[in-house]
Order: structure tokens, then sequence, then C-alpha cells
């Protein structure tokens, strides 16, 4: 099994890759907690994971909002940023983070989540994006639980 795990991606079209194995790999359940400066791809990727599971509506970015919902795909994406609230504001939406990010049915991703206060600790796949220009990012896939390190090993078996 997979617990650690990280790729490459030079350009838009290898990122995209990487959003297909993701979403070709996922099982519902899945909580997503990405990690990453401000451009370095976690809502590029979001909308990429987005297309592959045929969601209709538009992706945007949660920023303002904390949270979009998507019911159109496959099954249904919850796209959390916490980015806004910081470390202080999470505590005003615990509730609704711990409620969805635990929900069966659906993948939750939330952004920024080091402002989580601790709240995800659960079985998650934690994915940091490192920035080093314009095309060039890493991604830096880690399991928590027995389900997400199958799910790593899915997805670096369709990448390589």
């Amino acid at each position: 099994m997979e617990k650690i795990f990280s790729i490459k991606s030079n350009s838009t079209d290898d990122t995209d890759k990487i959003a297909k194995a993701i979403a070709d790999s996922l099982i519902v359940g899945t909580l997503f907690c990405m990690y990453g400066d401000i451009g370095a791809g976690k809502t590029t990727l979001t909308k990429s994971i987005g297309k592959y599971l045929d969601v209709r509506e538009k992706i945007t970015s949660p920023s303002f909002v904390i949270l979009n919902e998507y019911h159109s795909g496959k099954f249904d994406l919850y796209h959390f940023d916490l980015y806004r609230l910081e470390e202080e504001g999470v505590e005003t939406i615990l509730d609704e983070l711990r409620e969805y990010s635990t929900d069966p049915n659906a993948l939750t991703i939330v952004e920024w989540a080091q402002f989580d206060q601790d709240e995800l600790l659960g079985n998650r796949v934690a994915l940091e994006i490192k920035y080093f220009d314009d095309d060039m990012r890493e991604f830096c896939f880690e399991a928590y639980g027995k389900e997400q390190e199958a799910l790593l090993s899915r997805i670096k078996e369709a990448l390589v």
C-alpha cells in the first residue's frame, strides 16, 4: 500500500491527467484536504476533478462563500475553502465541516485545510501542491486510513 506519493506536473495538461487519475480512482465518502500557497492550483485541480466526475455546474472558488455544493455529477461534490476564515473563523462552521466531511455519499475537498483546527484528522487524503513557477507543480499525497492508502495506490498506478 502507498502512504506517501508525489508527482510533478510541468503543464496544465499534466495537472489535468492527475485530476483524471484522482477522479477515476475515487470512492464515495472520500475527504481530500488540500494545502498550498495562493496560486498553487488547488481550485484548478478541483475544477478538473469535477469535470471527470461529470459535474455540469461551473466549479468556482468558494473563497468568499466558504462552501460550494455540486449535485450533478457521479456523486455529490462539496468544495470548502477555509482561507478567509483562517483559524479563528473556522469555529463558526465546525459543525458543517464535520457533517459534510463525513458524508459517505460524496467527495469533500477542503482547500486551506491547515485552518481546520484539527477537525479533519480522521481518514483522509492530504494533498500539498507545491508551486515552482507558472507551469511547474509538485503534488504530494499522503493517505490516512486503509481505504485512502488503496486510493493512493490506484492514483499512482494510473499515473505511471
